[in-house]
C-alpha cells in the first residue's frame, strides 16, 4: 500500500463510536486541547504570534478562515470564476442568479478573470480590511485550471498585498502543486469526508477523472487517493492547507476522528467539521432523501473527540462562492458588476496598510481585555471548578458585543469556564426586527437556535424577547454592551457563578439546541 493510501478498517470504527457516545452522554464540553496539532491548541485557528513559527503567524494572522481571533476584524471575499466540477457530492446543488441562500455552490453573478480582477480591486478600495481573496467555485477551482490561475496571476501582479487562496476537492490537486505555489497561493482548502472508500461511496455518486466517469467505490478509491497524494505535496512545498468535512449523521460522523487523524498525519494545518445543510428545499440528494444534519450537540461532540488530533476551526460560515465581507456577513450585492462601473476604484496600498494598522491595534486591545479578565476570575464555594457554559453573543464585527438582538442574524457561541471564554460556533438565525418591529412568531425558532446556552449577550433588547428568553432559561444581558466578547463572557460567567454560590441561582444544565445552516431567509420562504 503506498504512503497515500490510507483505507481505515471499519470495525476500527467501534472506536471512534464510542469515543462519540461518551462525550456525547456526558455533554461533553471540552473545547479546545493543548495537546493538538504539534503541540499547539486544537483550536489552532486561535492561536497567536507565541504558538506557531513567525512565517507561520504571517500567514494566519491577518486571515479570518485560518486564524479565529483575526475572523472578527478582517474580511475575505470569494470570486465566482470556475463553474466545472469533476465530482459530484451528494450534499451539492450548485446554484446561479441566487440570492436568497447562504451555502457553498450558490452565487449571484459568474464572472471571468477579468471581471473577478476588477470587483477584487474595487472591493479593496473599499473594505481596506478585506485580506484574503478565495476561489471556492461555485464548481472546483482546480476543474478550471486556466480561469483560477488567469484570476490568480493577475492579482498576484496587481493587488500584491492580498493572500491568495483557493478551495478544492482534491481530485486534481496532485497535477496543479506547482501552478499554485508559482502565483504564491499559500492557503488552500481541500474537503475530504472520508478515507475509507466504503464510506466515500455513500457521498459521491460518481467523478470524472483522465476523460473517464467513474462510479461507486472505484469513484471513492481515486478520489481518496488524490486527496492524500495532493495534501501531502502541498505540505512538502510549505503551503498551509484547512480540510473541510461535512459531518453526514450516520454516514460519516464517527469516522471524521479517523479523517482528523490521518490528515493531521499529512500535515493539516485546521480542519473544520461542518455540519450537514440538508434542507429539502435546496435540492440536493441528501436532501430530498431525508438525509438529516447534525444537531449543536452531535456537532460539537465530534469536534470535541478530535482533540489531539488537527487543529480544529469551529468558526466556519460555510460561505457562499461569492461572499464578500467579515466572516458572517455578506456585502456582495453593494459590488454587482454594474455598480462597479459606476465606481471610482483607486487601490491604495498605503491606505490599506494605514487601516489595518489601526484594526491591529484594536485586535492587541481585544487580547489584553481578555488578559484581564481572566486575572480576575476566582474560585467559589459550592461551585464546581470545571463547569463550562455557553453563551449567545450577537456582534457586528471587531470582536465586540454591539449588536442589538433584534438585528442579528446569527449568534456567535463561546463556551466560558473559570479559566476561558473560547469560540466554538456560530447559529443562524432569522431577523426578528422587520421594517422597524419585532416579529413575535420568529423568536421560538431563534430560542431553538441557541437553547443550549445559558446567557445571550447584546448591546439592547426588548421587552417581549427579553421575556421569552427568560421563560426558555436563556438569561438575557445588556450590561455588557460595547465590550469584547471575551471579557464579557467571563465578566458575566463569573457574576454567574457568584450567583450561584450565594444561593440566587440553581445552576442546570441546557439541552441541544437546532443548527440552522444555510436556509433560506424568512423573507424568501414567504415569498416561495
Amino acid at each position: 500500500m503506498s504512503q497515500a493510501t490510507a483505507y481505515v478498517d471499519a470495525s476500527n470504527l467501534s472506536k471512534s463510536r464510542q469515543a462519540v457516545s461518551q462525550i456525547l452522554e456526558t455533554v461533553a464540553a471540552g473545547g479546545c486541547s493543548s495537546t493538538g496539532g504539534a503541540g499547539k491548541s486544537s483550536c489552532g485557528s486561535s492561536g497567536g504570534p507565541d504558538d506557531m513559527p513567525a512565517e507561520i503567524w504571517e500567514k494566519v494572522k491577518n486571515h479570518p478562515c485560518y486564524s479565529e481571533e483575526a475572523h472578527h476584524h478582517y474580511a475575505r471575499m470569494h470570486v465566482a470564476v470556475a463553474p466545472a466540477c469533476n465530482i459530484q457530492c451528494n450534499y451539492c446543488n450548485r446554484k446561479y442568479d441566487c440570492s436568497n441562500e447562504s451555502r457553498p455552490g450558490v452565487v449571484s453573478q459568474k464572472l471571468t478573470p477579468d471581471q473577478a480582477v476588477k470587483k477584487v480591486l474595487a472591493v479593496a478600495s473599499e473594505i481596506p480590511q478585506m485580506t484574503v481573496l478565495g476561489i471556492a467555485g461555485p464548481g472546483d477551482s482546480l476543474a478550471n485550471p486556466k480561469k483560477t490561475f488567469d484570476t490568480m496571476r493577475m492579482l498576484h501582479e496587481q493587488a500584491p498585498d492580498i493572500k491568495l487562496c483557493l478551495s478544492t476537492n482534491g481530485l486534481a490537486l496532485p497535477d496543479q502543486v506547482d501552478e499554485i505555489v508559482k502565483y504564491n497561493i499559500d492557503h488552500v482548502t481541500i474537503t475530504i469526508n472520508m478515507v475509507d472508500p466504503a464510506v466515500g461511496e455513500k457521498i459521491y455518486p460518481w467523478i470524472f477523472y483522465n476523460h473517464k466517469r467513474y462510479t461507486g467505490y472505484e469513484a471513492a478509491k481515486i478520489l481518496h487517493e488524490r486527496q492524500m497524494q495532493g495534501l501531502e505535496m502541498l505540505t512538502a512545498r510549505g503551503v498551509l492547507t484547512k480540510i473541510n468535512s461535512v459531518l453526514i449523521p450516520g454516514i460519516n460522523d464517527e469516522h471524521l476522528i479517523e479523517v482528523n487523524r490521518e490528515v493531521k498525519k499529512r500535515g493539516a494545518f485546521l480542519h473544520n467539521i461542518m455540519p450537514l445543510i440538508s434542507e429539502a428545499e435546496h435540492g440536493t440528494v441528501f436532501g430530498l432523501t431525508g438525509q438529516r444534519g447534525p444537531t449543536a450537540q452531535e456537532l460539537k461532540a465530534v469536534q470535541d473527540a478530535c482533540a489531539g488530533g488537527a487543529n480544529l476551526m469551529r468558526h466556519c460560515r460555510q460561505c457562499r462562492a461569492d461572499a464578500v465581507g467579515l466572516l458572517g456577513e455578506d456585502r456582495s450585492e453593494e459590488f454587482t458588476l454594474d455598480k462597479i462601473d459606476e465606481m471610482d476604484v483607486v487601490y491604495d496600498l498605503d491606505k490599506r496598510r494605514a487601516y489595518q494598522e489601526q484594526v491591529e491595534a484594536e485586535r492587541q486591545a481585544q487580547v489584553a481585555a481578555k488578559s484581564e479578565a481572566l486575572a480576575a476570575q476566582a474560585t467559589h464555594a459550592g461551585v464546581d471548578p470545571d463547569m463550562k457554559l455557553l453563551v449567545a453573543v450577537a456582534t457586528e464585527g471587531h470582536g465586540k458585543v454591539n449588536q442589538h438582538f433584534g438585528h442579528a442574524t446569527e449568534f456567535q457561541i463561546f463556551e466560558v469556564s473559570r479559566g476561558e471564554a473560547l469560540f466554538v460556533g456560530h447559529r443562524r438565525v432569522d431577523l426578528y426586527c422587520q421594517g422597524g418591529y419585532g416579529e413575535d412568531e420568529q423568536l421560538p425558532s431563534i430560542v431553538k437556535a441557541i437553547n443550549d446556552c445559558h446567557a445571550v449577550l447584546v448591546s439592547k433588547i426588548g421587552a417581549c424577547p427579553r421575556d421569552e428568553l427568560k421563560a426558555a432559561g436563556i438569561e438575557p444581558v445588556d450590561a455588557y454592551a460595547h465590550e469584547f466578547i471575551e471579557k464579557a463572557a467571563l465578566s458575566w460567567f463569573a457574576d454567574y457563578c457568584d450567583r450561584v454560590a450565594r444561593g440566587d441561582i440553581v445552576h442546570q444544565a441546557r439541552g441541544d439546541a437546532h443548527i440552522r445552516q444555510g436556509a433560506f431567509s424568512g423573507a424568501a420562504e414567504k415569498a416561495a
